[in-house]
């Protein structure tokens, strides 16, 4: 069962790889925002399967922790793109 996880973390290792490569191609804002949700949902996804495969508890805490900094980043992309931080100070 091991190794059944493990192989499918490396599946979804590389599909985050091409992923990121086709995102990272272009230059626009958006797609930089939509490769750090890649990596943090794929990072999620990798660490669970590889918690699970190794029997090691304390990855899930990591990988919950990498799906709060994703959220976290989402946020403040787009705090800064609408200009709330902006109108906030009154500028």
């Amino acid at each position: 069962m091991s190794s059944l996880l493990f192989a499918a973390s490396v599946f979804v290792l590389l599909t985050v790889a091409l992923g990121l490569f086709a995102i990272l191609r272009r230059s626009a804002d958006v797609d930089r925002l939509m490769a750090v949700q890649l990596l943090g949902t794929g990072g999620v996804a990798i660490l669970l399967l590889l918690a699970v495969a190794s029997e090691m508890p304390p990855v899930v805490d990591v990988a919950v922790m990498l799906a709060l900094f994703a959220a976290f980043a989402a946020v403040a992309f787009v705090r800064n793109a609408s200009g709330v931080s902006r109108e906030a100070r009154g500028e």
